[in-house]
This record gives structure tokens, C-alpha cells and sequence, in this order.
């Protein structure tokens, strides 16, 4: 008896093993595609100015090598729910890891259409990341969903501000090619954490909760709210990311401190990444960080429409943290305003492929405008217009309620 007992113990202790060991799997997989999802998008934009001038591209292509990504995360993100539930979340996040590494690996060809080829296969890979990740939280880690939604937000967002500020030094090493296939090492970091777990997951889908009745958020006004405000604070994140640099060179700054100001403005939203999602987790209703956030986007695209240059770092690092707080409400919406980890996979898909579709319109419409009136006026304007749109559905969003 006493034998048998202590066999027990030891199964125990085997299976806890087991269970810590994957868990810290889960947790590294987190950090490695959270690293993965911005990076290879914000490492864009310092180098546009040497990419237009390369190839001889119109700032309409120039500005579409950001809405490109958007488009494809648009294109595929009502899929990646579907895919989980089939082959579970871990497979299809290494799969996508490995989209995103052939991408990237495409883009340092040299060539035009492999640039952009290149460019769709990280959209790709990355539209998959962005929609399983707030469900793989709420799946694996419910009882701490603010500080893991922190912990990925602030591995994405210090290293989407690490690739803005080393793209330029990079490039004058390795010319701007050789700069976007640097970045690489971060996907290639993502497949080997996820590999193990590709075996052990694979007869784990992640089906619909039992007990659960199924919710059509097509037909709900509060996920339109939530997927209009997850769209629109990115359409101003990645139009910043893509012109900003291209903006305060007209103004005389040189590519390399444009690139470190794009990149100081990520690091300023850093800290709020992480702070944001716990303050948010302990509210009932978000509505007091949502009025934050519109007002730090009014007051940050003001000042660099009307503001003092001498300024430029003030403006810069208001929108930074009004992005990070945006970001960091629409992602804990999706997991808030949701009964269970499937539902916040749904809601998540949902609010990325339409919200990103609309976030898509951004860089292109604003290198449009900029190419029309010859100046950055109107299009600045435009962003004002979207951070009320932004401010408006976000105080719906952040009332204490749920999807029904």
C-alpha cells in the first residue's frame, strides 16, 4: 500500500512537472510572438525615404508597404478562431512563425515584388498571432489576465521600438535590404519555443465551451464598438509608424534622429502597456482611460499639426502613450467583454479583420492626401477626426457589460 502511495506521489509530482513545465512553454511562446508582431512593421518606416528612392516607388506604394499587412490581417483574421479550434492555438501560432520568417527573409531580396510579396507573408503570419494570443491568455493564464495581456503588450512594443530606432544604424551597415532581413532572429526565436509544443498540443484544439450558448457578434452593437476602436487606434499607430519619419524630415531632422523619435515614442508606451491592462482589469468600467487616451491622440496630433517644433518629442511621446493605452484597452475588451477563451478568440478575429481592414485605409489615404495638397495639414487633420471617432466608440466599449 505504502509502494502504491508513493507511486501516486511520484505521478503527481510528474504531472505537476509537466503541467509547470508547459505552462512556462505557453508563457516564453507569448513573449516570443508578442516580440514577433510589430517589429518587422515599425522596422519599415525610418527606411522609407532610402526604400522610395532605391527602387523609385510613389508615396502611395511607399505608404502601401504598411497597408499591406493590414489588408492580409484583414483578409485572414476570421479564419484563425476556425484553424484553433481544428488544430489548437500553439500549431497555428509556429505556423505562423514560419510565415513570418520566410516573409521577412523575402523582403531583403532587393526586388520590388518580392518586397512586397514578402510584406503579405508577414501580414500573414502576423494576423494569426494577433487574434489567438488574447485567447490563448484568457485560455491558459484566466486568472491573471491583466498582468499577461501587460507582459505581451510590452514584448511587442519593445520590440516594434527597438526596430524603429536600429533600423537606420543597421542600414548604413547593411544597406536597407539587409536592415528588414535583420529583424528575422525574432520569428526564428518564436518557431523554436513553439516547436515542442506543436507535438504536444496538437490533439488540444480549443473547442467551443460546453454549457456556453453561442453569441452572433455580427449582431452585436457593443463588438462593432470594440472592432471600429480596435481599428482605428491602429490605423493611427501604423500611419504614424509609416509618415512620422517622412514628416519631421521635412522639418529638417535628420533620418537617423527621425527614426529614434518614431522609436522613443514606442518606448514611451511601453511602461503604459504593462500598467494599463492591470488598471483596466480592476475597473468595472474602462470609460476614464478611454477619455485618456482620446485626449492624449487630440493633444499629441495637435501639436504637431499647430504645436512648437522645439515640441516635436512632447507631441511624439503623447501619442505614444495614448497608442499604448489604446492598444492595451482593445486588447482586454476582447477578453472583458467575453464569457470564455473561444468567445474572446471570435470577438478577437472579428475585431482584427474588420478593424485592421479600416486601419488599412491609413497610411495609403494619408500618403494620398500628402501627395494632393503637398503638405501634411490635411492629413493630420484626418488623424484629429479618427482619435474623436476613437474617443466616442471606446466609451461604449468600456462600459461593465458583455457581448450578447
Amino acid at each position: 500500500m505504502r509502494f502504491q502511495q508513493e507511486l501516486l506521489q511520484q505521478d503527481e509530482s510528474k504531472v505537476k512537472m509537466i503541467g509547470s513545465l508547459e505552462l512556462l512553454l505557453v508563457f516564453l511562446a507569448i513573449i516570443s510572438v508578442g516580440a514577433n508582431l510589430r517589429a518587422p512593421l515599425t522596422s519599415v518606416g525610418p527606411l522609407v525615404g532610402e526604400i522610395r528612392s532605391s527602387l523609385g516607388i510613389s508615396g502611395f506604394a511607399a505608404g502601401f508597404l504598411t497597408t499591406l499587412p493590414l489588408l492580409a490581417f484583414a483578409l485572414l483574421s476570421p479564419f484563425a478562431p476556425k484553424l484553433s479550434r481544428r488544430f489548437g492555438m500553439e500549431p497555428v501560432l509556429f505556423f505562423a512563425s514560419v510565415l513570418v520568417t520566410a516573409g521577412i527573409f523575402l523582403r531583403m531580396t532587393g526586388s520590388v515584388r518580392l518586397l512586397f510579396a514578402g510584406t503579405l507573408l508577414v501580414g500573414f503570419g502576423i494576423a494569426f498571432g494577433n487574434v489567438l494570443i488574447p485567447g490563448l491568455i484568457k485560455s491558459r493564464f484566466p486568472m491573471h489576465l491583466g498582468v499577461m495581456t501587460g507582459i505581451y503588450a510590452v514584448s511587442m512594443n519593445l520590440c516594434a521600438a527597438i526596430a524603429s530606432g536600429l533600423s537606420v544604424p543597421v542600414s548604413e551597415k547593411l544597406g536597407w535590404s539587409g536592415s528588414l532581413g535583420y529583424w528575422g532572429f525574432i520569428s526564428l526565436v518564436a518557431i523554436l519555443v513553439l516547436l515542442p509544443q506543436v507535438r504536444r498540443s496538437g490533439n488540444r484544439p480549443a473547442g467551443k465551451e460546453s454549457g456556453q450558448k453561442a453569441v452572433n457578434l455580427w449582431k452585436s452593437g457593443l463588438a462593432w464598438n470594440i472592432t471600429v476602436f480596435m481599428g482605428l487606434q491602429s490605423l493611427i499607430f501604423y500611419t504614424i509608424v509609416a509618415w512620422l519619419p517622412e514628416i519631421l524630415a521635412e522639418r529638417g531632422v535628420e533620418a537617423g534622429a527621425a527614426g529614434w523619435l518614431l522609436s522613443l515614442m514606442q518606448f514611451a508606451l511601453i511602461p503604459f502597456t504593462f500598467i494599463i491592462p492591470i488598471i483596466a482589469g480592476r475597473m468595472k468600467s474602462q470609460i476614464p482611460l478611454v477619455i485618456a487616451t482620446g485626449a492624449l491622440f487630440i493633444g499629441g496630433i495637435l501639436g504637431i499639426l499647430m504645436g512648437a517644433s522645439s515640441l516635436t518629442l512632447l507631441w511624439v511621446i503623447m501619442i505614444g502613450i495614448g497608442g499604448g493605452t489604446a492598444f492595451s484597452l482593445a486588447m482586454m475588451f476582447f477578453s472583458l467583454r467575453t464569457k470564455n477563451p473561444q468567445e474572446a478568440a471570435e470577438l478577437s478575429g472579428m475585431a482584427q479583420s474588420f478593424g485592421y481592414l479600416l486601419a488599412a485605409t491609413g497610411p495609403a489615404l494619408f500618403g494620398i492626401l500628402h501627395d494632393a495638397t503637398h503638405s501634411w495639414i490635411l492629413p493630420l487633420w484626418m488623424l484629429l477626426a479618427v482619435s474623436v471617432i476613437i474617443l466616442v466608440t471606446g466609451i461604449v466599449s468600456g462600459r461593465d457589460t458583455q457581448v450578447k
